[in-house]
């Protein structure tokens, strides 16, 4: 008995490195540490747990990047991998000479039309074929949009030395602890202060406000000026007025020719300044002093400089504070091997103790607020928590945003919350919450300090990137002197620093993601099939023929997921299997039987023709033959 059997659809492609070797195991070295340590990831993460990236290792002769042009003497060539047409995945790189700067390696999280993936990678490839030019791979923070693709990435363009600043470093190095079979990775403490050199190219590092410890901007000094990365950033006000803090650390651009500014996007289309921490911080200790009953606090796990200020204020307080979620207890637990939180140990007590305390002496910090069914928020919404039961004197503190998309599951938590008679405090009642990204006029401040020839508005999607470049206009940049970039862009700075320009030749830009333990491309056929499947399901036919007579040995069985409810479609069901019957017998009349391909494919045309006809869907049909 032989079953042929085929489901409309590509395949997962796995693509292999190019010649890559491993390099041996590297010790992870500080030398710019003054204060010893190193860091980890940013939150959890929110693929399957996997024993590693596999990738098909069989040595192909055949180059990707053969018809891009070679740099030429003196030019800049600057390319984004990921990051300018989404939110995440934020990869960038440097070119000069025989010199490539890497900024950043983050991963994308799934997103509507991409069903089923864990994460998205940056396209890498042109950086893989040009490993041998690879000088170091700066990071500038700590979150996973600029650090999660590093397990995934950084084997494959032969494991170059990556510079970060302390917390940052440890967050690589907790991420990484979920990769054990990989070889160790060369991490060097910098900060602010440093500078480091590599030929014709020297990096300095400048401090910038965000929503975790140690952020960075980048600067590579060229000889044709500056090129400045900003990374993700906000500015550190007070009424709308930078600090002296921001004010002194952005003189360093004062006497500076800025031949380049590269800067976060993703807040430029709102007005004004970010709601100033000072302000958030001082309405939560006002929430966490005066709630009467037992106050359960949700916020991202990423926002840890908020965490450290609330763990701090709840033992100010005297109330002792339970962690739940696991990437916020990570974060805390750097936090700690940083020696950026500085609380008793017995202020933050294991879950299992809760109820020894009174109600108005707990603070539960529990990740959640985006609406995840499994988080900690979510089970206590579901009434599915082991330890946690909602009454009224409860209340819930939601110190976040609501991630574009989100915006249902986040309903309906809340929903599920205040039916069991909480009281909620979110960021629409309260100024509870603030951006880690700048908005409009804190950029033009930014800008007016860095002053740049030239322009690349970075991280975000291309009408933020729109956007941003417009606020440059404003400022008198003339509209040649901006590019706004795609991923796999080649720009280039050419004539000695006269002119940018972006080549009509492009980088690997095609998907690159994390599906299970598998990495490498997928075809957009398959993410056509998971959303086929997901919005009408799947329909399959099964033809038994006798290999004999090559006749039909009984009518055709039906077998449907996520299509029709088959109790209440008998009629259906009964006109497709004598349609089917019919194409079969057909086929089989014609001489089918040789080329039961062709039969196939005629049973998948005339099963979606009628069942489009029919029910105005188009689930993916899947025809079986079985020769008996």
């Amino acid at each position: 008995m032989t079953t042929n059997n085929t489901a409309e659809g590509g395949e997962l492609i796995i693509e292999s490195p190019i010649g890559i070797t491993t390099p041996p195991p590297a010790q992870t070295r500080k030398p710019f540490d003054r204060n010893s340590g190193g860091r980890g990831r940013s939150g959890g993460s929110r693929g399957r747990p996997v024993s590693g990236p596999k990738f098909d290792t069989t040595i192909s002769t055949k180059r990707e990047t053969d018809h891009i042009p070679p740099l030429k003497d003196g030019d800049i060539r600057v390319i984004h991998f990921g990051g300018v047409e989404e939110i995440g995945r934020n990869m960038s790189m440097i070119e000069y000479k025989d010199s490539i700067i890497v900024v950043d390696c983050g991963v994308q999280f799934t997103e509507t039309h991409t069903p089923g993936i864990d994460f998205i990678l940056p396209n890498a490839k042109y950086l893989e074929e040009n490993r041998h030019k690879i000088k170091g791979v700066m990071i500038t923070h700590g979150h996973l949009d600029h650090i999660g693709a590093i397990p995934y990435i950084m084997p494959r363009i032969g494991n170059p030395q990556i510079y970060a600043r302390l917390f940052t470093s440890l967050m690589i190095k907790k991420r990484q602890e979920e990769f054990p079979h990989l070889s160790p990775l060369t991490i060097n403490v910098v900060e602010k202060e440093d500078s480091l050199s590599f030929g014709d190219l020297k990096i300095r590092f400048f401090g910038v406000s965000h929503a975790i410890p140690d952020a960075m901007g980048i600067i590579v000094e060229t000889p044709l000026g500056d090129i400045v990365h900003t990374g993700d950033l906000r500015l550190d006000h007070d009424n709308d007025i930078p600090t002296d803090t921001e004010v002194e650390r952005y003189k360093i651009f004062e006497n500076k020719n800025v031949l380049l500014l590269m800067a976060d996007s993703t807040n430029c289309e709102n007005p004004g300044f970010s709601i100033s921490d000072r302000v958030v911080f001082k309405n939560i200790e006002n929430v966490i002093k005066d709630t009467p009953g037992r106050l359960i606090v949700s916020t991202f796990a990423s926002q840890v400089e908020r965490m450290i200020y609330m763990l701090k204020t709840a033992e100010d307080y005297g109330k002792k504070v339970v962690i739940e979620g696991r990437s916020m207890k990570t974060n805390v637990e750097v936090a700690r091997l940083a020696d950026m939180l500085h609380i008793r140990p017995e202020t933050l007590i294991p879950i299992e103790d809760l109820q020894r305390y009174p109600d108005n002496k707990v603070v539960i910090m529990a990740t959640g607020a985006q609406g995840e069914e499994f988080a900690a928020l979510g089970r206590i919404a579901n009434k599915t928590h082991k330890y946690v039961r909602l009454t009224p004197r409860d209340t819930i503190l939601m110190s976040s945003s609501i991630v574009p998309g989100n915006e249902r599951a986040v309903q309906n938590l809340k929903d599920k919350l205040s039916r069991q008679g909480a009281h909620l405090i979110h960021y629409k009642t309260s100024d509870i919450h603030s951006s880690g990204h700048a908005n409009s006029e804190e950029l033009v401040w930014i800008h007016r300090k860095i002053h740049p020839k030239f322009f690349i508005p970075v991280h975000g999607y291309h009408y933020m990137l729109r956007m941003h470049a417009d606020i440059e206009k404003r400022l008198g940049m003339m509209e040649e002197n901006i590019l706004v970039p795609d991923n796999g862009m080649i720009i280039e700075i050419q004539n000695e620093g006269k002119k940018i320009v972006a080549l009509k030749e492009k980088a690997p830009c095609e998907l690159i993601v994390v599906d299970g333990t598998s990495v490498g491309k997928i075809q957009d056929v398959v993410m056509r099939d998971r959303q086929t499947l997901a919005e009408d399901g799947m329909f399959v036919v099964i033809g038994v023929i006798d290999s004999h007579t090559h006749t039909l040995k009984k009518s055709p069985d039906l077998i449907s997921r996520g299509f029709v409810y088959l109790k209440e479609s008998q009629e259906l069901l009964y006109q497709t299997r004598l349609l089917t019957k019919k194409v079969i017998e057909d086929s089989l009349a014609k001489g089918g039987f040789v080329n039961l391909d062709q039969m196939k494919q005629d049973i998948s045309e005339a099963t979606t023709k009628f069942l489009l006809q029919k029910t105005a869907k188009r689930p993916v049909i899947i025809p079986v033959i079985i020769s008996i």
